[in-house]
């Protein structure tokens, strides 16, 4: 009986046992069995990305770059890291230093956390492409024959070029009398801008009418259908002064174009006259940049301006220059002389007084061939664009040989680069420093250039 109580005993405390073991079992598979493996913890092949809204990164054949996929990380810091690398070190722990709700410490940062980007502005001088260049393009067979390789390269890598445009595109039209110079090519020549990586251009100089308005309207239509903006000229005062704006990386960037070097006084735009945007009295087009700086993250002044073949800018070129910076400009370019001239830091910001020549046909033989392509970088943020000033001058010649003009600009090496290098930074420091940007006088007024629009560099040119 004894033996039979304890037997029963020993067969009960197993089933408990057993039933005790699987409700512990039971009690464990539903505290723990339903989570997934965290994918945060992934060891380094498989690690997680989340975006600064707490919104994990997209999945790996979406189509977009993910960090982990051979594409490059930014970099971060703490200011401009637009992603968040959570790795299984960091997954696991709270050092009790914060919240260990990491998504909302995520989304109440997002503000802060908007990447910087770089936009890169490339400037280049005077371009005429007339029959030297021409030849040069047709028996390379392509626009090799006229930019360097190299050359190329750097202007696809910015994102915006600028040139200034001396000569218009058309068939019709009668030469400028008691000029001369007087320059056109075919409509259908302007493939060679395309093929030049030209983004927009200046038409505000001494040669946009060489054949008249008919001549400027054929130019304005050429350009349009080529996808080529430009500024400075057109159909009446208003197209003339019209601000050009293109979007950069999400920024929005202003260009505007004047000249004080015209012929004749008659080839200034009128409300219903086609003609040119000119800048002898300053007033107007300082009213056109504060405009522009209202829309603007980043607004541009390219001016036809100076003397030929000076190698200071005038007194008037840097009131002028700084009276833009003032009005709101974040960069004034310039052309005309066919020379260089220096470049002042003014506020800040630069004022490049002559890039000189880029691609200017004509003359075989030039006793200097110096020039350079200048090249701004700024950076932009969720504030707009930051106050730094980011410059590149890419020292150049006008042509791929030593004795000769082959029409071909081409980046310096060595001890070339070095030396046009040094002739800038001289010709820099003969800029006198600025004392005041006040409206200058009535002395430089209207008709100071009309008489010097036509001379200097050009009066060898062999066409």
């Amino acid at each position: 009986m004894n033996r039979k109580r304890r037997g029963g005993f020993s067969i009960l405390a197993a089933v408990l046992a057993v039933m005790l073991a699987l409700f512990l079992g039971l009690l464990f598979w539903l505290l723990h069995g339903n989570e997934e493996p965290e994918r945060i913890l992934q060891g380094a092949a498989g690690t997680e990305t989340l975006s600064v809204s707490g919104q994990a990164s997209p999945p790996e054949n979406s189509g977009q770059d993910v960090p982990g996929d051979g594409s490059e990380q930014p970099e971060r810091t703490e200011e401009n890291s637009p992603v968040v690398i959570i790795g299984a070190e960091e997954a696991g722990e709270n050092d009790g230093s914060g919240s260990s709700d990491g998504e909302g410490e995520l989304e109440n940062s997002s503000e802060d956390a908007v990447p910087e980007e770089e936009i890169n502005l490339l400037f280049a001088g005077d371009v005429f492409l007339s029959s030297h260049v021409l030849n040069a393009y047709d028996t390379a067979g392509g626009i090799g024959g006229v930019l360097d390789e190299e050359l190329r390269q750097v202007i696809q890598a910015s994102d915006y070029f600028m040139v200034n445009q001396e000569f218009p595109f058309s068939d019709r039209g009668i030469a400028a009398e008691d000029k001369q110079f007087t320059f056109r090519l075919p409509p259908s020549r302007v493939h060679l801008l395309q093929e030049m990586g030209i983004d927009m251009v200046t038409l505000a100089n001494n040669h946009s009418l060489d054949f008249g308005t008919d001549a400027l309207l054929d130019t304005c239509r050429t350009l349009d259908e080529a996808g080529i903006r430009y500024v400075g000229a057109g159909e009446n005062m208003a197209r003339a002064r019209q601000l050009e704006t293109v979007e950069v990386k999400g920024k929005t960037i202003g260009f505007l174009g004047s000249s004080r070097v015209i012929p004749v006084y008659d080839w200034t735009a009128g409300e219903q006259k086609p003609g040119v945007a000119i800048t002898y009295d300053p007033g107007m087009l300082l009213k056109d940049i504060a405009a522009a700086k209202q829309v603007c993250d980043y607004v541009v002044v390219y001016v036809h301006w100076g003397k030929e073949k000076a190698v200071t800018p005038e007194e008037y070129q840097q009131t002028m220059g700084r009276q833009y910076i003032d009005a709101g400009a974040d960069l004034v370019i310039g052309s005309h002389p066919h020379v260089l001239q220096g470049i002042e830091e003014y506020k800040g910001k630069n004022i490049v007084y002559s890039l000189g020549n880029f691609c200017f046909g004509g003359n075989s033989y030039p006793s200097d061939m110096d020039t350079m392509i200048f090249q701004q970088t700024f950076t932009v943020d969720k504030n707009g664009v930051k106050a730094d000033n980011v410059t590149n001058v890419i020292p150049c010649s006008i042509s791929s040989e030593y004795d000769y003009n082959n029409y071909q600009p081409t980046p310096a090496q060595g001890d070339e680069a070095d030396r046009i290098l040094a002739k800038i930074q001289e010709r820099s420091s003969w800029i006198t420093p600025a004392e005041t940007s006040e409206p200058i006088g009535e002395s430089s007024q209207e008709s100071a250039d009309l008489s010097d629009s036509d001379s200097g560099s050009e009066d060898s040119l062999q066409e």
